[in-house]
């Protein structure tokens, strides 16, 4: 039965309609479909990806991690203790596009100063994604990797999912 109402969180496509994020503070950032953003501006640093869900069920983001490390070192998922809560809900619906996004607004974050540096200095990058189904079921880890683009923007790729509430696949 659960199968049937899965959500799938990957990249949006190239072609998919473009999105207006606004964040707590209203700094405003439009999103291109496959895009991500990543913008140093102030004391914060803000972060967001285009994403569609092509599973069977809603989508409910729960919190995300910044995987900053060198990206070539074989890195395990991180615990569920390690990742940021969403200030707000966001649901992507099934067969649908919708879009992440965190900020960092505390320059005494151990992630602030590498996060900010990467918005200026672009480089590759990983963010994890913890979702659940509608009612807070079938918790899964999406990990996405974020780099620039030749053009100056940012794109973002799926890497891989760990489902938490089942044996995984591999």
């Amino acid at each position: 039965m659960q199968i049937g109402i899965r959500p799938l969180l990957m990249p949006s496509r190239p072609e998919d309609a473009s999105q207006t994020i606004l964040w707590g503070d209203e700094h405003r950032a439009q999103l291109e479909g496959a895009a991500a953003v990543v913008e140093a501006e102030g004391d914060n640093v803000y972060l967001a990806m285009s994403l569609r869900n092509p599973g069977s069920g809603i989508a409910v983001i729960q919190g995300w991690h910044l995987g900053l490390h060198d990206f070539g070192v074989e890195h395990p998922h991180a615990e569920l203790e390690e990742f940021r809560p969403q200030q707000r809900d966001l649901y992507i619906a099934s067969g649908d596009t919708g879009f992440w996004q965190g900020a960092l607004r505390d320059r005494g974050d151990d992630e602030f100063d590498e996060a900010e540096r990467i918005a200026t200095r672009p480089r590759r990058f990983l963010v994890e994604l913890l979702y659940t189904d509608h009612e807070g079921g079938q918790r899964t880890i999406g990990q996405f990797v974020v780099g620039p683009r030749e053009d100056g923007g940012w794109m973002c790729s799926m890497v891989r999912h760990w489902y938490l509430d089942r044996p995984d696949p591999r």
